[in-house]
């Protein structure tokens, strides 16, 4: 069986001694982060700070560290995950193994969660003050909740078969917020809760939403989980937590996990929108101070003994890569049944997981041409595009996985020799523009707005890539130390632009462009990237993800030496290139403050309460 609450999960985790309890006072304000950072890199164990400055709650951090530990939490209900995974993707095999049917019919029962008429979650009252008030990043716009699971429902379907259990951002302090009685919403694009809220303006009612903070970890994992239509978060949780979910429902409330630590009840007021954020994000730079919804705070309950859970994102990777990879063991195998003739997506940790995707689809319904290219994984790239939340990707580059049936989508150089030994930089650039992209992404045109663009390879190897930058090649004023990171992919040092306006930017690329259509071919470097420091982004693959990927929008960025446009489509005779300089209109970097890192590090050395953590 599953843990019943977070403190069993402590306790189970401490016994195991994959839980460290910190019982030196530090500060919600940066310093608890830096720590959580730090012990995450390290592959350290789970945190449990308990003494935290200004507040009498214990904080829980990098509870899902390691995928190892985050195994370990769910083992229970991992062979009946399985189990229904395989009744889904292949029945019939299944079927020839019965015994391990005996355990569906307990695996079924957690789907449904059990209602009480009392629970530890409601039993005691607070204040939003009195909460762990966790700064993360030096210009943070206040504190916020790191781990929240906003529970809504259906207003024209109340109950919890038609509700939406998602982590959406919540701002606790700042900006313009009333101290103690509103708190800030942030949901982005193709979130459940959308949904919702439309749906209660639409019928002309308030929207009211529970902000539960802790509770079996199962919760937390459901509420990112990316599941189909039809199935309520609550009925994954009782799955991936091996119990059914009980639930209790205070009079003129929502229904709250009766295990839940914290739950904020509350209403999203109509028609009032204030400045949420900044916030340091996932892509590893702030997403900035937009208007969002606003929640008027009416119960703050918590369970005696209550554990404030968090984590920390920053530039990946993070714990929340680790999410990532366990969602993508839960759910992976599935994706062929939900996109047809794809073989497996996979979105790139190391780019921020919205800007880039790569997939294996398959060419199967013309077996006999003899000059093959992409048709059939055009169909199945624009599925991908709009299946949820693959729907924010930027850049999807896609092949034939018949074409090398051991390529593997997770070993991403072997998957970028494969894609650019083949792509015709004339007919494989299809672009999607003036569209929605990542809320938090600052590349596009402006916020939520932004293109797309499919990178699509089939057929046989085109070219041999370069290892080299051929030592004849020169290039224009102001561009300097070429780098290769692999084999067919160079970036360049160009001039900085930080400071310029886009046509500025573009006036520079264009003085690089006129350069090489004089003197390259395309063949052997087909991927050129312009970047501000180009021994930084060579140095890792990591590097050269994070800069190309979360630096360039494809409709503002992308250019080709011989471009044209036949026929609305634009393709170049010559090398790609790619502008990921980090430019005007882009967000700031997230950079720890330096006050924090130091008392932190000071910690950390021989004799001090964090020694051996980091």
């Amino acid at each position: 069986m599953g843990y019943e609450s977070l403190a069993a999960c402590v306790a189970d985790l401490e016994r195991h001694k994959k839980l460290k309890r910190i019982e030196f006072e530090l500060d919600p304000a940066l310093d608890i982060a830096a720590v959580q950072r730090r012990v995450y890199r390290a592959g350290g164990p789970a945190l449990l700070f308990t003494k935290v400055k200004g507040c009498h709650f214990p904080m829980l951090g990098n509870l899902f560290g390691t995928l190892e530990r985050t195994r370990f939490i769910f083992r229970d209900a991992l062979r009946d995950i399985e189990l229904l995974t395989d009744l889904k993707v292949n029945p019939a095999e299944v079927m020839r193994h019965p015994t391990r049917l005996r355990h569906l019919p307990r695996a079924l029962t957690h789907l449904f969660p059990r209602r009480v008429s009392e629970g530890p979650a409601i039993s005691r009252e607070t204040s939003i003050e009195r909460l762990p008030q966790l700064k993360s990043w030096p210009d943070d716009g206040g504190a916020f909740v790191t781990l929240p699971q906003v529970y809504s429902e259906d207003p024209e379907n109340p109950g919890w078969r038609f509700s939406n259990l998602g982590m959406y951002r919540v701002q606790l302090s700042g900006g313009k917020y009333q101290p103690n009685r509103e708190v800030g919403l942030h949901y982005q694009l193709h979130r459940g809760i959308g949904l919702h809220h439309a749906a209660a303006r639409e019928k002309g009612t308030q929207l009211k939403v529970n902000i539960i903070v802790g509770g079996p970890p199962a919760l937390a994992v459901a509420s990112v989980m990316p599941l189909p239509e039809g199935m309520p978060e609550l009925s994954f949780a009782g799955l991936l937590g091996g119990r059914r979910l009980t639930i209790v429902q205070p009079q003129d409330y929502l229904p709250i996990p009766a295990a839940a630590d914290f739950c904020i009840c509350g209403t999203v007021i109509d028609e009032k929108l204030l400045s949420e954020g900044p916030f340091g994000d996932h892509l590893g730079y702030y997403s900035l101070a937009h208007d969002f919804p606003v929640v008027r705070v009416e119960k703050v309950y918590h369970r005696p003994g209550a554990i404030w859970p968090f984590t920390v994102v920053g530039r990946p990777p993070q714990e929340d890569t680790v999410f990532g990879k366990f969602i993508h063991e839960l759910a992976g195998s599935l994706i062929p049944s939900v996109l047809p003739g794809v073989a497996g997506v996979h979105a790139v940790d190391a780019a921020g997981v919205h800007p880039l995707l790569v997939a294996l689809g398959s060419e199967r319904y013309l077996p006999y041409e003899a000059n093959r290219e992409p048709r059939e994984i055009l169909t199945q790239a624009n599925a991908i595009l709009g299946q949820g939340q693959l729907s924010l990707a930027k850049y999807l580059l896609i092949a034939a996985k018949e074409d090398n049936p051991q390529l593997d989508i997770n070993d991403l150089p072997a998957f970028f020799q494969h894609l650019l030994e083949r792509v015709d930089w004339r007919r494989d650039l299809h672009f999607q523009t003036r569209t929605t992209i990542d809320t938090l992404d600052y590349s596009g045109s402006a916020l939520n707005r932004g293109s797309k663009v499919v990178i699509a390879a089939v057929g046989g190897k085109k070219r041999e890539l370069h290892e080299k930058w051929p030592s004849e090649w020169g290039l224009a004023d102001g561009f300097s130390a070429p780098r290769l990171v692999r084999p067919g992919i160079a970036v360049i040092k160009g001039p900085g632009c930080r400071k310029e306006s886009r046509s500025q930017t573009r006036a520079a690329i264009e003085r690089l462009l006129r350069g090489l259509s004089q003197n390259y071919q395309e063949e052997g470097l087909p991927l050129l990237v312009v970047v501000d420091d180009s021994e930084f982004a060579a140095r890792t693959l990591d590097n050269f993800l994070w800069v190309t990927f979360t630096r360039s929008d494809p409709a503002l960025d992308i250019y080709g030496v011989r471009a044209r446009v036949i026929d609305k489509h634009w393709g170049c005779g010559g090398p790609l290139l790619i502008d990921a300089r980090y430019k005007e209109h882009h967000a700031p970097l997230l950079i720890e403050d330096a006050k924090s890192r130091a008392r932190v590090e000071r910690l950390a050395i021989k004799g001090g309460p964090l020694h051996g953590l980091f």
